[in-house]
């Protein structure tokens, strides 16, 4: 029987960014550090499940980084590794900025930025895209406010997959859910960062919808 058919091809070099939720840890002296969080856990279980596509993975994600600081850093963290895929995951620090040190970043600017970012990969690259929606899990009603804020961002990248013919993973819809079999404390610590379940489920997720299921 022939291999199940992916998202992924052989060879194909898989380029992980974003911010925190990405970065997880990742040893900045290392180049082929994947953090600890779940980009290690997708690129283990990938390898594992289909080792005859000889895959290879970087993660690139940087704490913090918003739409526009992963622009800033785009030629060197992206552009320059030539990846055949970019899994994107970005936007949850454009709407905390705005509640914690009230740094607003409008729609506009945030699908302005990680547009450029598509862009400039598709034009140098020949390239296949992975954009996860950026995702929150309330733990108080003054986080569920910023809700305001960041669904209009998440229909922004739902929009960008279609016109781009990305793969799309709604996180978002998948951790709201999550919370109907577990309360939002088993998949995160502060409504944003994920627990090893949540990293898990995120992780499972990003596989089967790339077609490497368990």
């Amino acid at each position: 029987m022939s291999p199940v058919t992916t998202f992924l091809t052989h060879g194909d070099r898989v380029l992980f960014q974003g911010d925190s939720l990405t970065d997880w840890g990742r040893d900045r002296d290392d180049p082929e550090s994947l953090g600890h969080g779940w980009v290690a856990v997708a690129a283990a279980l990938a390898g594992a499940r289909r080792p005859d596509l000889g895959l290879r993975f970087h993660n690139r994600g940087v704490g913090g980084d918003t739409a526009a600081l992963v622009r800033e850093r785009w030629e060197a963290d992206a552009l320059a590794l030539e990846p055949t895929v970019i899994s994107l995951l970005v936007g949850i620090n454009d709407t905390w900025r705005r509640y914690d040190q009230g740094r607003a970043t409008s729609t506009e600017q945030y699908e302005d930025s990680y547009r450029a970012l598509l862009d400039s990969a598709r034009e140098r690259l020949d390239v296949r895209f992975v954009l996860v929606e950026p995702f929150l899990l309330p733990l108080s009603p003054q986080q569920e406010a910023w809700r305001e804020d960041l669904d209009p961002r998440i229909e922004v990248v739902r929009r960008l997959a279609g016109e781009y013919g990305a793969v799309l993973l709604e996180a978002d819809s998948m951790f709201a859910e999550a919370t109907i079999a577990a309360s939002a404390e088993h998949w995160t610590t502060d409504g944003v960062h994920l627990t090893p379940a949540g990293n898990g489920l995120l992780a499972e997720a990003w596989l089967n919808r790339l077609g490497l299921p368990a």
